[in-house]
């Protein structure tokens, strides 16, 4: 007869509060058996030793994140399974057994657990913010009161799967620059490294003044060597700090605006902000969900400030009982075309619609400038690598031209 054991235990309770205690039980799997029959979603299941010492028997990964391209797959096969005639209980056992990321996973089994213990689909989904987002929940909600549910999920697996591909674009793009400049950067280390102190050390021998931009070269060479570890260290550190820093309203109110202003990219960046933005609101209100609502999602799903202030005032403005497209003029960001667009679907009552054909043409717009982009930056930093490195060997070869012409004049 197998001996019992003391288990620590978080759960997640039918509210979503996440509580924690101990249990004696046989075996883990029993543990989780029994919290599940109590209403609970397990979350950590640890054994506890004599010692005082806890030995981890599951702790899924809290802090993994779920891809925009997973959530678009998870709903696009919502959708199919629920419009195929299975329960939303049967999909979503399914959608828990097939997904690979563990995470995601379990997840789904929680929201499983909660919808079969009589929760709705979107209040159970509300309680994971870290991977369903206000639009997601509140067009599925939608859905649910209006009996279309499987209509929403293909909208949002549309909307993410356009996303997607945006996204796509925007690093497509610019890949080849950045390894471009990434290279140029290393051989440039690499040089001033290795190849100039070799020149250093053979013109200190020659003796004799240094022309000015070999002179220069030695000494950011001499200055490298001593200050590539805390250039290094400081890199790293400036790495982290702005992970953790670049998504806080402080720092987007100052960068943001930055963004729209700069000259080559700063089109590329409105574009993609305005396809977000009219994809977004189009497929909410397509849904069904209240407007003030949706101009309250968008604003914070915009990815840019100036636009989500810009939606702010729409919405007051809403609220008034004025135009949606009246505060759209006094904002730069939105351009003549699309404000003018706005308000003959708000006239015709297709603001819907019109709002998806203007997130078409920003998409086609985003493909084209990436596209204009490419071909541009291309030969750009090509000449940009070329001029670099071919400065660096002209400086380096000047003094051995000035000893030939010394030997010379000495013959």
């Amino acid at each position: 007869m197998a001996a019992t054991a003391t288990f620590q235990y978080a759960v997640r309770d039918r509210n979503g509060q996440v509580v924690t205690g101990k249990i004696e039980a046989d075996s883990p799997a029993q543990v989780a058996s029994k919290l599940k029959s109590m209403g609970y979603a397990p979350l950590k299941i640890s054994a506890v030793q004599s010692g005082g010492l806890s030995t981890e028997i599951s702790l899924p990964k809290i802090g993994s994140k779920v891809k925009l391209k997973e959530l678009a797959i998870f709903a696009r096969q919502f959708a199919t399974m629920i419009n195929s005639g299975l329960s939303m209980l049967r999909a979503l056992s399914i959608l828990e057994e097939q997904q690979p990321n563990k995470h995601f996973a379990g997840v789904i089994g929680e929201i499983r657990a909660e919808v079969e213990a009589g929760s709705a689909l979107s209040t159970s989904m509300a309680k994971h913010p870290d991977i369903f987002n206000p639009l997601m929940i509140n067009m599925i909600k939608a859905g649910e009161v209006g009996g279309f549910l499987d209509a929403v999920l293909v909208q949002v697996a549309d909307n993410f799967e356009a996303e997607v591909k945006l996204r796509g674009k925007v690093k497509s793009a610019m890949t080849y620059p950045v390894a471009v400049l990434v290279m140029a950067v290393l051989l440039t280390i690499g040089m001033l490294l290795f190849v100039v102190p070799t020149f250093a050390k053979l013109f200190s021998d020659l003796g004799g003044t240094l022309p000015a931009p070999t002179q220069m070269l030695v000494n950011l060479s001499d200055f490298l060597k001593v200050a590539i570890v805390p250039l290094l260290v400081l890199t790293v550190v400036f790495a982290i700090v702005w992970t953790r820093v670049k998504n806080t309203d402080r720092v987007r109110e100052f960068v943001d605006p930055l963004k729209l202003k700069m000259p080559v990219f700063g089109g590329l960046f409105q574009k993609i902000a305005l396809a977000r933005f009219c994809r977004n609101l189009g497929t909410m209100l397509h849904s069904g969900v209240p407007i003030l609502q949706s101009l309250d999602i968008v604003a914070d799903t915009s990815g840019n400030k100036v636009i989500a202030h810009a939606v702010r005032d729409i919405e007051e403005s809403v609220r008034r009982g004025e135009s949606l497209t009246t505060p759209l003029s006094q904002h730069k960001v939105f351009p003549s075309m699309v404000v003018q667009m706005l308000a003959v679907g708000e006239d015709t009552g297709a603001l819907d619609s019109m709002l998806g054909k203007i997130a078409d043409f920003y998409d086609q717009e985003v493909e084209a400038t990436t596209e204009q982009m490419t071909a541009l930056i291309e030969p750009l930093m090509i000449a940009v690598l070329g001029g670099i490195v071919g400065s660096m060997i002209i400086a380096l070869y000047m003094p051995i031209f000035k000893i030939f012409d010394l030997i010379g004049g000495s013959g």
